[in-house]
């Protein structure tokens, strides 16, 4: 017990010897450096909007392409199952490795084969989220397909649409309900991993932190101030996109065959 209230005691020191002082450290942070924290906000949910979108028509394509029925044309089919095999290696390769190691080997590979000339960091930082996120909406789209009736696709071929009619007017809108809640939290998830994007010298909302601190060297204040931003960042947002998935649930519900409500 004397162990732990002397390491209490040392960290009220270290903080300035008063609870009343590091509060007052919190504030000044957030008065000296708002508009730099602004700033990480809005990159950090820039990039990350962008990037879940991109990466979810990525999904989309990559999804139509791999559900398409191979052809009887043998050069076709050999070219179906080639798009197929490089759609298979990229969601393999950015799905198995870190985002942190993806964006340096793009940031500084762009760069060698461009004599030196590196990306503009927001750019980059778009292109590495949006492949990134690309490589496992293909996979969220390809379930959401999936899980949709046969009996839909066989509904559609017989009225006589094609393969993409079907797609685009049957399957995709079905589709996209069904993996709104993967895709809001994939959403989510982009928010926080855009923090791994500071080591191309992208100015996110992590990298901001390490600049204040390079300026105060208040590391813990700092580093929570960053923490509850990003929380209430993740949480607003998850509460929003919740609310989404309700209205497009809708309040009603529909009769079945035997005149029976049931829930939509």
């Amino acid at each position: 017990m004397a162990n732990i209230s002397s390491g209490l005691t040392s960290l009220l020191l270290a903080n300035g010897g008063s609870g009343d002082n590091f509060f007052t450290k919190v504030w000044g942070i957030l008065v000296k450096f708002y508009p730099n924290i602004l700033e990480g906000i809005g990159n950090t949910l820039f990039v990350s909007l962008i990037g879940t979108i991109v990466g979810l028509i990525i999904g989309v394509f990559t999804g139509i392409v791999r559900s398409y029925p191979l052809s009887k044309n043998k050069v076709a089919r050999f070219f179906q199952k080639i798009a197929n095999g490089i759609i298979v290696g990229y969601v393999e390769i950015f799905r198995g490795t870190p985002m942190m190691v993806q964006s340096m080997v793009i940031f500084w590979g762009f760069a060698m084969l461009s004599g030196g000339v590196t990306l503009p960091v927001i750019p980059a930082g778009l292109f590495i989220v949006s492949i990134n996120t690309g490589a496992y909406m293909a996979e969220i789209v390809r379930g959401g397909i999936i899980s949709i009736s046969k009996g839909q696709f066989e509904g559609a071929y017989s009225i006589g649409m094609t393969h993409s009619q079907t797609m685009f007017n049957v399957i995709i809108p079905q589709m996209f309900r069904n993996i709104l809640p993967s895709v809001s939290n994939e959403f989510v998830i982009n928010v926080k991993d855009t923090s791994v994007l500071n080591v191309i010298g992208l100015f996110e909302l992590y990298k901001i932190g390490e600049i204040i601190i390079r300026d105060n060297y208040l590391m813990f204040e700092t580093y929570l101030i960053i923490c509850v931003i990003y929380f209430i960042l993740t949480f607003t947002i998850t509460r929003i996109l919740r609310l989404i998935e309700k209205a497009l649930d809708g309040k009603g519900g529909y009769l079945n065959s035997k005149g029976v409500k049931k829930n939509g």
